[in-house]
């Protein structure tokens, strides 16, 4: 029954992830389609080379700048605009998927299979690692192509990692949103804090070179735990793995939470 629940989940959401995987290739279509320009400009790699190493950190630009397809993409899609649309999908969908549901008032009817609450979390959590999966299969399809096309000459298995990392990202933040709103019927507070915490974590993660007394919080940021311009200088595996154990950790604690409270009725 939880796969069921798990499956019904992944295809009520069906249609706002097709709008998803649409607006990502086309999104990742039109920054390939801008990268020659970027690539035939000395003047402008001379420029982009000045910016303060506390900056070009936050933006992912390495020591090649932006003249190359992996420096141009980590600076321009993977320091910011893909993590923010895999990170507004999974919280998004974890703050709806139960918190939300309660809200509407159709928590009962997801309840009304046989199965006890915890595992119906759970089975919520996994439609929710199935929607950034396919988001995010469809993201690194998309930029192979255009790798070709419009000759970003990316390394596939950097790019693998690089997209696996944002996965891995998104499903901690996604968990955490679902967590909060397993524990507390408000589907407010669960988007306030999965997203709170998300933008905190990136902060820490890409100015903490330039402001000291941040540089002991980094190791809290999952940004900076899995590695920072990963097309270009990989990912850190064992980053990864903390990351993927703390949203393991959240996802249990909603698990748990859920079974200790009332649910709420409209």
């Amino acid at each position: 029954m939880a796969a069921e629940l798990a499956r019904r989940g992944l295809l009520d959401h069906r249609r706002a992830l097709a709008g998803w995987c649409i607006g990502v290739i086309g999104y990742t279509s039109l920054l390939a389609s801008i990268f020659p320009s970027f690539k035939g400009s000395p003047d402008l790699q001379r420029l982009v080379q000045r910016y303060p190493d506390a900056l070009k950190q936050l933006f992912g630009i390495g020591h090649g700048g932006i003249g190359t397809g992996a420096g141009y993409l980590d600076a321009e899609l993977f320091s910011l605009m893909l993590p923010l649309l895999v990170l507004v999908l999974a919280i998004g969908s974890g703050a709806r998927t139960f918190a939300g549901e309660e809200d509407a008032g159709r928590l009962e009817l997801v309840l009304a299979y046989p199965l006890r609450r915890r595992d119906a979390v759970f089975a919520k959590g996994a439609a929710l690692a199935a929607e950034v999966a396919v988001f995010c299969i469809v993201a690194f399809g998309s930029l192979a192509v255009l790798s070709v096309i419009a000759g970003l000459d990316l390394d596939t298995g950097r790019l693998a990692e690089g997209v696996f990392s944002l996965a891995v990202l998104g499903l901690f933040y996604g968990w955490l949103a679902l967590a909060v709103g397993a524990a507390v019927p408000s589907k407010v507070l669960a988007l306030g804090i999965a997203a709170g915490t998300a933008a905190a974590d990136y902060l820490v993660g890409g100015l903490h070179a330039l402001a000291a007394w941040l540089n002991p919080f980094r190791v809290l940021s999952p940004f900076w735990l899995v590695g920072q311009s990963p097309l270009q200088s990989g990912v850190d595996w064992w980053g990864i793995l903390v990351v993927l154990g703390a949203a393991a950790v959240a996802l249990v604690a909603g698990a748990l939470l859920v079974e200790r409270r009332d649910l709420q009725t409209p």
